[in-house]
């Protein structure tokens, strides 16, 4: 029995907690820190820097956020796939 309930804990963990949702992608909003953006969606996947901006990816080419900052701000991000 411990063990099917352990398996009803990790399974969801492992599987099913990706943080791009609809809902925390509503979360998003223009001028919020970059901080408050990792808080939301985590990590993300990759990132670049130039001159100021910096563009970051959560997810992959299929299904991800994409998010603009200028400085530390939220300038507009985008999403494709986000169900």
């Amino acid at each position: 029995m411990k063990v099917i309930v352990a398996l009803a804990v990790l399974i969801p963990m492992v599987s099913g907690c990706s943080k791009l949702t609809p809902e925390n992608y509503a979360k998003l909003k223009v001028g919020m820190p970059y901080s408050e953006v990792t808080t939301i969606l985590g990590g993300p996947t990759s990132c670049s820097d130039m001159i100021g901006l910096k563009s970051c990816r959560w997810g992959n080419d299929k299904r991800h956020v994409e998010v603009r900052f200028a400085g530390d701000a939220v300038l507009l991000y985008s999403a494709q796939n986000v169900q």
